[in-house]
């Protein structure tokens, strides 16, 4: 079998040694070289055609936004963006994933500690995927925001009678950049999100979708209201369930072991959400890696809910959806350029049952 062969570009001669490290331990991975800048990445790119990239974003000379866009628009490349917690480096990664960046792992505060080592098996499973799946090279596309709505109106104060639950991953801030706008101010289901994304990282993503939608979004914090028009996306390194109380549903945080590795964990929030509200879900799960979610569909679905799967086409990895689909929890599978006009038809014709499917 051959080596999936990785090009490190970091301007840190510490992360230059650690991360090549790090890879070492897979045996079916090879670190090809090294790059302080993305002058010398792009010269390596072209002399030793590596397989992968992974990229800092804070370099010298041709920093890791413009480095990008040549490995993507010139090469082709799957590139991991590796990234640090500071607020800074949070906005820089959500503008690579939207140039086309196939993912980001995130640094620890004190990457120059020992601590560095506990992203290698995060890093190690997205080197792999991106280098498998070959949605990464071929269908790297920009996805265009709308024009952000004036004078949003804010959730009304009812309580949600109907849920929209998601599971996402590798590939997610763009598809929901994609999705979420599209979704008129006045639909009528709550929405509650799980992104794989670390803490630091949810409340920056909530806010920059909130400035394009017509719903409301943001980083789900305790009691915050399950309402309509609202979607709730949960916070880094927590669970989020919900909890149907008589004067209305809230959002419950939980600091519980990991789930299936991911914390926040779709399972956890499915699980819940079946249980509160049985027939009146809908989940979706959607593009990442992994089988996060598929116990949960599976859950929604024998409670009486619908499921729905993004299709493999449409997916940056199609991980997720599938495991769903293998395990017989799914009822319908769309494309990420039909879902929101599914979903407006699904929760807003009045006329038609709630539940059933429409063809």
């Amino acid at each position: 079998m051959n080596k999936i062969r990785v090009l490190v570009v970091d301007d840190s001669a510490l992360m230059r040694k650690m991360i090549p490290r790090m890879l070492k331990t897979d045996p079916g991975i090879e670190v090809v070289g090294t790059a302080m800048d993305g002058v010398f990445a792009l010269s390596k790119i072209r002399d030793l055609r590596p397989d992968v990239v992974t990229l800092d974003m804070d370099m010298p000379r041709m920093d890791g936004m413009e480095t990008l866009r040549h490995i993507v628009e010139d090469f082709g490349i799957p590139t991991i963006v590796v990234s640090s917690l500071a607020k800074k480096d949070a906005e820089l990664t959500f503008r690579a994933l939207n140039i086309g960046a196939f993912d980001f792992v995130a640094k620890p505060r004190d990457a120059i500690s020992l601590h560095i080592n506990e992203i290698d098996r995060e890093l190690i499973e997205k080197i792999r995927a991106a280098s498998q799946n070959p949605v990464a090279r071929l269908r790297i596309k920009k996805v265009q925001s709308l024009n952000p709505r004036e004078n949003k109106k804010h959730p009304a104060v009812k309580p949600a009678d109907k849920l929209l639950v998601i599971g996402i991953s590798t590939g997610g801030p763009n598809a929901l950049s994609y999705l979420l706008p599209r979704l008129p101010e006045d639909f009528p289901a709550s929405i509650l999100i799980v992104q794989h994304m670390p803490a630091g990282f949810t409340e920056m993503f909530a806010s920059r979708l909130n400035t394009t939608c017509g719903i409301e979004v943001k980083e789900a914090r305790e009691g915050d209201l399950v309402l309509p028009g609202r979607a709730l996306i949960a916070p880094g390194s927590q669970h989020l369930k919900i909890k149907r109380l008589p004067l209305g549903t809230i959002a419950v945080l939980s600091s519980a072991a990991p789930v299936n590795g991911h914390k926040p964990s779709a399972d956890v929030l499915f699980r819940s959400a079946a249980e509160e509200y049985g027939p009146m879900v809908t989940g979706l799960i959607m593009t990442g890696m992994g089988a996060d979610g598929a116990q949960g569909m599976s859950e929604i679905r024998e409670n009486g809910g619908f499921t729905i799967a993004q299709d493999e086409k449409s997916c940056v990895v199609f991980g997720m959806p599938k495991a769903a689909v293998e395990r017989g929890a799914i009822k319908q599978i769309v494309a990420l350029e039909e879902m929101a006009d599914h979903l407006i038809q699904r929760f807003c014709w009045k006329e038609k049952e709630y539940g059933t499917v429409r063809n």
